[in-house]
């Protein structure tokens, strides 16, 4: 057994051994956080964007899976700020604070009505508008909404062309502050693929601007998962979180904001076959224009041209990925995990 696995189960160990409720999660001791995983080099360009000494801190447990991480920045804060993410079976919002832990935000937060709905009715993907307002993809109402600072929450689309969404998963925003765009593969529906209730035969990539109607910009990939630009705006990448083609795109973003051909960016099947936990899933980019992506095996690095510089490996199928703090802090949801790493890079927009 590898001491990395070692570690981990060490970790498995000691989470194990307390109690953690769905109101009070646990508060860690904010100076000496449990650490799991390693850094895998392909390149000698990671040491670029990660000090050689980088641990990934697991910073709060208990989720039966974690997604979206988003900052929150907040003047008044003695950090800054506060990170939120999704626990989507468990249909919430978990916020976690430096020093003081983590408890439960909002719930519910991706399914309103009666019942249970599937196994993952929660909210996915979270990014703030522009006025810091919250923008959640919601699975079990099918919508993207924005929860409001002065109370409640408004749908900003839930349909395309009057049919209903499979469940939004990944957002992020156009350079105009306003224009969101966002993928919507089956996951959140009971039946995935399968449920009846789908009113759509493909998996899309869609933009909405203040208008409220969803706009198709592409069908072509199966399972379109997470979502981000390249620092100019000019570029799209776009995760597919199929087992049988474990690939990211990229789409040219023309003038008018709609895309150009999809070509391969990375295919990590053989990885997935292979045995590495997860999928591309939740992505972000730097400053930098390098792309920081989930997937088999942790945290991918690339270049904007598309060189795999190394892997943050956290031993466990990553969800998502988001920068906080000043812009350099990356953190990670990993399964049950809350997670972050210190870079040297710095979030695009930061």
């Amino acid at each position: 057994m590898s001491n990395r696995k070692l570690n981990i189960l060490s970790l498995s160990v000691i989470f194990s051994s307390l109690i953690i409720t769905p109101a009070n999660l646990l508060a860690q001791d904010s100076t000496n956080f449990p650490t799991i995983g390693e850094i895998v080099e392909n390149d000698p360009g990671i040491w670029d964007v990660l000090d050689k000494n980088a641990k990934i801190e697991v910073l709060t447990s208990g989720f039966l899976w974690a997604e979206g991480p988003v900052w929150v920045p907040e003047k008044e804060h003695s950090f800054g700020g506060y990170i939120l993410f999704s626990d989507i079976p468990n249909n919430r919002v978990v916020r976690w604070d430096e020093g003081k832990g983590a408890h439960t935000w909002l719930k519910p937060s991706g399914y309103s009505g009666p019942g249970q709905y599937g196994g993952e009715p929660g909210c996915n993907g979270l990014l703030l508008d522009k006025k810091g307002q919250l923008i959640s993809c919601e699975h079990g109402d099918r919508r993207l909404s924005l929860l409001t600072k002065n109370g409640g929450k408004r749908t900003i689309v839930d349909n395309y062309q009057g049919k209903r969404l499979n469940s939004p998963n990944d957002a992020c925003l156009y350079k105009d502050g306003e224009t969101i765009y966002f993928t919507d593969p089956p996951y959140g529906l009971p039946k995935r693929y399968d449920d009846p209730r789908r009113e759509l035969d493909w998996c899309g990539v869609y933009r909405v601007g203040k208008d409220g109607k969803a706009t198709l910009l592409t069908k072509e990939m199966t399972r379109p998962n997470g979502i981000a630009f390249s620092p100019d705006f000019k570029t799209l990448y776009v995760a597919q979180s199929d087992p049988k083609a474990a690939i990211w795109k990229s789409f040219p973003v023309k003038e008018d904001g709609t895309l150009g051909k999809g070509k391969l960016f990375f295919d990590a099947t053989e990885n997935f076959k292979n045995g590495l936990p997860g999928l591309p899933d939740g992505l972000k980019v730097d400053s930098n224009g390098n792309i920081w992506a989930t997937g088999p095996g942790g945290v991918y690095i690339f270049t904007p041209k598309g060189k795999l510089l190394g892997r943050i490996s956290t031993g466990e199928k990553t969800a998502n990925c988001g920068w906080g703090n000043d812009g350099s802090v990356l953190y990670l949801t990993a399964d049950m995990y809350l997670c972050r790493i210190q870079t040297t890079a710095k979030g695009a927009g930061w």
